[in-house]
């Protein structure tokens, strides 16, 4: 099992990797963070995307849909944008997020990579 330090640098790792956060989507608190830029404010990508999962969960319940959420994907210009909520014990309310330089990611390949890290994180 990974801790949030870990699994953030493991995050880091992933080709084309812009910025890591960690977020309790009941609160909208980036609670680890790696990465960022004057032009990617991970605190405010980790508060509107807490909004982009509430958003989808209402819809999926309005819709009477059983299945989970295995990641949300946003397609940018130059980036992709990656939320992963974490479905693990200990993990309910979090989701991983990930931004992504569309020039040099492997977006198949980031997904699974995620897909590991989100499964291996122990909080």
């Amino acid at each position: 099992m990974a801790s949030m330090d870990i699994s953030l640098k493991e995050m880091m790792t992933i080709d084309g990797a812009l910025g890591a956060v960690i977020v309790d989507y009941g609160s909208g608190m980036a609670l680890g963070m790696l990465g960022g830029s004057k032009s990617l404010d991970l605190q405010v990508a980790a508060a509107g995307n807490t909004e982009v999962i509430r958003a989808k969960m209402r819809t999926m319940e309005s819709l009477g849909l059983k299945d989970s959420i295995e990641d949300v994907l946003m397609t940018l210009d130059s980036q992709y944008h990656v939320i992963r909520p974490v479905s693990g014990r200990g993990g309910k309310g979090l989701f991983l997020y990930l931004a992504l330089d569309r020039q040099r990611a492997n977006l198949a390949l980031a997904r699974h990579t995620l897909r590991s890290i989100e499964e291996a994180l122990d909080l």
